[in-house]
């Protein structure tokens, strides 16, 4: 039997509200598919979001964006079960189905700076690092992220940190772009800014 059929799958596992999908968002699923030699990558767009202040847009849009924000990259599919869920949805109930789904694979949670900066606030967060190795995807401007993530190591083993190009690109922006009419083209795939568009995604009530 080869080395390659005893290694275990490597999934990676990307959850977010999409809202909507960015470039840095596709930017972070090449890196850890190119830096964690992932199988798959499954993004996972958030259903009800219980830490968000605001209500969040329509899930079939933003399913609709992410299956056109990632079509171009390899080996990555979207996965709807957070938004088919009842109540909140928690990251440690999906990775538990994932465990369960793909029997002896090794799961990668992807997650971003700030979203680790909040992670003792999530959710079972003690649970993750038994269902999943933490990577974090850290900008290449970060400051103070050394520290930061000595810290997050001490509490999480096996933590992996990925190095990404610095990316002046967030989801609000881009909401308040379109809100004021301005152009969000240089942030979103063609794809998606097409479906912003004629779907009057954003716009001002």
């Amino acid at each position: 039997m080869t080395t390659e059929a005893l290694s275990p799958q490597r999934i990676g596992v990307f959850g977010g509200a999409f809202d909507p999908p960015h470039r840095g968002h596709v930017a972070l699923a090449r890196t850890a598919m190119a830096q964690l030699g992932l199988d798959r990558l499954v993004v996972i767009p958030t259903g009800h979001a219980w830490h968000k202040s605001r209500d969040l847009t329509p899930a079939s849009h933003r399913l609709a964006m992410a299956e056109l924000a990632f079509a171009e990259v390899p080996g990555v599919r979207v996965d709807a079960r957070e938004t088919r869920r009842p109540g909140a949805s928690y990251t440690v109930d999906t990775l538990k189905e994932l465990r369960v789904e793909n029997p002896g694979a090794q799961l990668y949670l992807l997650i971003g700076e700030d979203q680790a900066r909040a992670l003792h606030t999530w959710h079972a967060w003690e649970q993750l690092p038994t269902l999943a190795i933490i990577c974090v995807a850290a900008r290449a401007d970060a400051t103070g992220a050394k520290g930061q993530f000595d810290a997050l190591r001490a509490e999480l083993p096996g933590l992996t940190v990925l190095h990404m190009p610095s990316m002046a690109v967030s989801a609000t922006e881009i909401r308040q772009r379109v809100a004021l009419g301005e152009s969000i083209a240089p942030l979103v795939f063609e794809p998606v800014a097409r479906y912003i568009d004629q779907h009057l995604l954003y716009r001002p009530n």
